[in-house]
């Protein structure tokens, strides 16, 4: 196995044991003894995911003109995962373990014994990824459904919907996020690879002959959206698949990969996905899903590009990417370097000292000031050292600190978590500070 050292400079169980302690994320049910790789999200992690969906539905579709979004349902018409190859194809070849009843992919195995034990194998047998259900509540009528396996079949099936109520011509998107779920064989690396998870996906009908010069868009713009938010560059790279590699539908396709504690490994793919599904739905639903341009007079089916990325990956990803850790007057301290726009919460407002009733109400009434444009947290539950230790791990990015010269002056100090300087600042004016370092809009 790899040192996890050795790739990233942070160990996987770290991030993992910081989630579970600081309330990012808790195993699924875990006074059960849980249920593999389904996780949840805690007090923390509820508003940093929450924060990565919001940026990327902002730039996706509010800071655009050509992007309408869709909210589709989970359960769709099995018809639709026959059209789309889902039900023929959507698997894995599978061994088990003669010894240690491991089971394993296939194509990630280097030779012909256990990797674990050294035992011999079973004969590979196709394994269906996807999630089976029914539909009806009386006995021998109710119908086989699937729980989607992604999320991009609810916007292809609606295509007709959309061009017809908002009028749109092409190159035009719809972009949806939303939970999948796929019945993984091997799971594992903490929320890396899990059976119930959200996607984030954008489907762009383009023009046939336009498509390559909009797949190049799309490789330069979700890179970007990355970087915008402060992950660091040296830990993300394109990588193109080969012929053998490519869906049956794409012409082309790249991972956007990041290095993981385990690795280079995918957190977002952006695949040319030709005039495939629209053709498959035509063709089995009876329903001609064409475009036709009105100005000039042609008839034709889209091509589509898709960039598809894992919120859960991508909250990963930020995790690892903003950790910290550092010796500062021989004492340790964590911190997340996260983004604003992204860290759970934007500002904590800490009194000094909490048996003086005139500074704690003091630092609520600032807190009260503060929260209706922030997310902001009031604690006094320990030392204002041990405050910020916490504030910092969690990624608050300001600290307010309400001390006794407070009530004499009317100034707070404001503590930046990066560079953990100090400043004092007018209590009028902290809404205009605050303003100036943070732009939420």
């Amino acid at each position: 196995m790899t040192d996890e050292k050795k790739v990233c400079g942070v160990e996987l169980k770290d991030i993992a044991n910081l989630c579970k302690r600081r309330g990012f994320i808790f195993q699924d049910s875990e006074i059960y003894g849980g249920i593999g790789s389904v996780w949840d999200y805690g007090p923390l992690g509820v508003e940093l995911k929450k924060n990565l969906k919001d940026q990327w539905w902002k730039r996706m579709v509010y800071q655009r003109d050509d992007v309408e979004g869709l909210d589709a349902a989970i359960l769709m018409n099995p018809e639709t995962w026959k059209a789309s190859g889902h039900v023929a194809s959507f698997a894995d070849l599978m061994v088990d373990c003669r010894e240690c009843k491991k089971r394993f992919r296939v194509d990630k195995l280097d030779g012909k014994v256990c990797p674990e034990c050294g035992g011999g194998l079973t004969d590979p047998r196709s394994f269906n990824l996807m999630f089976k259900t029914q539909v009806g509540s009386v006995e021998g009528t109710a119908q086989d459904v699937y729980l989607r396996p992604e999320t991009a079949q609810g916007i292809f099936v609606n295509f007709e919907n959309i061009l017809n109520s908002s009028r749109r011509k092409l190159p035009f998107g719809v972009a949806q996020q939303g939970k999948s779920f796929r019945n993984e064989i091997t799971t594992g690396n903490f929320t890396f690879r899990s059976r119930e998870f959200e996607q984030m996906e954008l489907e762009f009908f383009v023009k046939p002959g336009e498509d390559d010069e909009w797949y190049e868009y799309w490789l330069r713009e979700r890179m970007d959206w990355y970087t915008s938010l402060g992950m660091n560059r040296d830990n993300l790279r394109l990588r193109e698949h080969d012929k053998e590699e490519l869906a049956h539908y794409a012409k082309r396709c790249h991972d956007i990969e990041y290095l993981f504690p385990m690795g280079w490994s995918e957190l977002e793919g952006i695949a040319n996905r030709t005039d495939y599904d629209l053709k498959k739905h035509s063709e089995i639903s009876g329903r001609d899903l064409v475009y036709f341009d009105d100005s000039t007079g042609e008839k034709y089916t889209p091509y589509v590009i898709e960039p598809s990325g894992g919120i859960d990956r991508a909250v990963l990803a930020f995790l690892i990417d903003s950790y910290r850790s550092e010796t500062v007057k021989d004492r340790k301290r964590v911190s997340l370097s996260l983004d604003y726009r992204l860290a759970p919460l934007k500002i904590a407002v800490l009194p000094l000292l909490r048996n003086r009733p005139e500074i704690v109400e003091m630092a609520k009434k600032i807190q009260g000031d503060l929260k209706g444009d922030y997310r902001v947290v009031y604690d006094d539950t320990a030392s204002i050292g041990r405050l910020y230790r916490r504030q910092d791990e969690i990624g608050t990015p300001y600290c307010v600190t309400v001390d006794v010269e407070s009530i004499d002056d009317g100034k707070v100090t404001v503590r930046d978590r990066d560079s953990m300087g100090q400043e004092r600042v007018s209590c009028g004016s902290l809404k205009k500070y605050f303003e100036e370092k943070m732009d939420l809009i």
